[in-house]
């Protein structure tokens, strides 16, 4: 029986550039039979998306990475603030990791919940690799498959951040520290600069929000949030490798988010000084 939609799968295929074709081949995902990963993950349909991807990344973003190299093998926790109100920052880290690591490396990202509902973009979603963010699927992630993990620890208050509090850490839980206590995991943080203004939010319109069934409605310049041409900055800093079993009482575990969250900030102040402005330096 013929796979439906084949005919503007096979289009698509025709339009993947050399650089994604030969980085995501690279990767050498573990597929099955119709070429899915065990997560659902699907080798051509990334390369099918991530042709547009890193035409954003290259050109219209014009991303520039910063330690990169610091990313070490194995298992590993990107943790960084969370900005662009539809997880263009997300999108940007993982295509970094793609195209601008040695090696390659695939990023899982935690997304929020409500990316599971919405058609075709559920299924792109699980088709690229991106799970639900619950601790479960990270932790199987980590220790099963030594993977690189992308968590944004302000969840959605970062997503939807307004205008006024753009760059402000919205506060990390502690989800993200204790699944790397009890897994062994070093972090890596980073802080993205670009987002807030390639989406800027005046208010998250909590009463249609509510209506919608979302966490967040942004009220963008632009009416709907699509982006604009930002120059992103990503910085990456030295993997930490914290001490603790996982389980440890509060007063414990607060301390070392707050160390995270610190480094994070450090490296947002980095990447906002190195910039000469916003959508051309």
């Amino acid at each position: 029986m013929p796979r439906p939609f084949r005919a503007w799968e096979a289009a698509l295929d025709r339009l993947v550039d050399d650089e994604t074709n030969e980085r995501i081949d690279r990767l050498a995902p573990s597929v099955n039979e119709y070429g899915y990963d065990r997560w659902g993950a699907s080798p051509a349909a990334t390369k099918r998306a991530f042709s547009a991807v890193r035409y954003l990344y290259r050109h219209y973003f014009r991303a520039e990475v910063h330690g990169i190299e610091q990313v070490p093998a194995g298992r590993v926790l990107l943790i960084g603030n969370h900005s662009g109100q539809l997880a263009y920052d997300g999108m940007l880290v993982a295509a970094a990791m793609i195209l601008d690591a040695e090696p390659p490396r695939f990023v899982r990202a935690m997304i929020e919940r409500f990316f599971a509902v919405p058609p075709f973009v559920n299924v792109l979603m699980a088709r690229m690799g991106q799970l639900i963010g619950v601790p479960e699927n990270a932790e199987r992630l980590l220790v099963q498959e030594e993977a690189a993990v992308l968590v944004f620890p302000e969840g959605e208050r970062g997503g939807g951040r307004v205008w006024k509090d753009r760059y402000k850490i919205m506060g990390f839980g502690q989800g993200f520290l204790r699944l790397a206590l009890k897994t062994r995991t070093p972090i890596v943080p980073f802080g993205f600069v670009g987002g807030e203004e390639m989406c800027p939010s005046f208010s998250r319109m909590k009463p249609l929000a509510r209506v919608l069934g979302v966490p967040y409605a942004p009220l963008t310049p632009t009416i709907v949030p699509l982006p604009l041409p930002a120059k992103v900055h990503i910085t990456f800093g030295a993997p930490m490798q914290l001490e603790g079993r996982g389980d440890e009482d509060d007063e414990v575990v607060v301390p070392q988010v707050a160390t995270v969250e610190a480094q994070v900030k450090a490296l947002i102040e980095s990447g906002l000084a190195r910039r000469k402005g916003v959508f051309f330096g």
